[in-house]
């Protein structure tokens, strides 16, 4: 029997044993399966065994549904794979008589690479290529900002001059 295996901090040693061909997961007390955690949507998703394959099934979820990292809604999860419902982690196991083998687990790298930048050139301070002076990102002109003050003057002025003219009109 397979059986999934939650990996998420808090939540580790919480398993479930896949015995029947449809299997709810979800926050609330009614799936056979309860992962009471916020990112869990109420009726997450359903698992469904199909001879020796488990397909996992999306209920539009609000987190989503994932497997090693990939939005599914619908698709077949292999033993030694990562479920992910939200922010909860699970794997799925392989039964103890399963003749399946674990299907290989991407893994996110350890360690954060800069693409395109050289650690010297960060000293530097030089600019990566596609960093122009005319690029995308480069300081605009203030032309717009300065047309936009001279015609809210020009009306003011004008609001003004109008207001002593009637009040000229109206003393005289």
């Amino acid at each position: 029997m397979a059986k999934l295996v939650v990996l998420s901090e808090g939540l580790t040693g919480l398993a479930y044993e896949l015995k029947v061909d449809k299997t709810t997961v979800g926050r609330l007390e009614d799936n056979a399966f309860q992962i009471a955690e916020p990112s869990v949507s109420s009726h997450h998703c359903e698992l469904i065994r199909r001879g020796d394959e488990i397909v996992v099934k999306d209920l539009n979820s609000t987190n989503g549904t994932f497997i090693n990292g990939e939005k599914i809604t619908e698709a077949a999860l292999k033993p030694g794979q990562i479920l992910r419902l939200g922010q909860v982690e699970m794997r799925l196991e392989p039964g103890a008589g399963s003749t399946a083998v674990p299907a290989p687990v991407k893994r996110p790298l350890d360690k954060t690479m800069v693409l395109g930048v050289k650690p010297q050139d960060l000293e530097k301070g030089t600019r990566p290529v596609g960093f122009e002076a005319n690029a995308a990102f480069s300081k605009k002109s203030n032309k717009a900002n300065r047309i936009f003050i001279a015609v809210g003057i020009v009306l003011g002025v004008l609001i003004i001059a109008l207001i002593i003219l009637s009040y000229l009109h109206l003393t005289s």
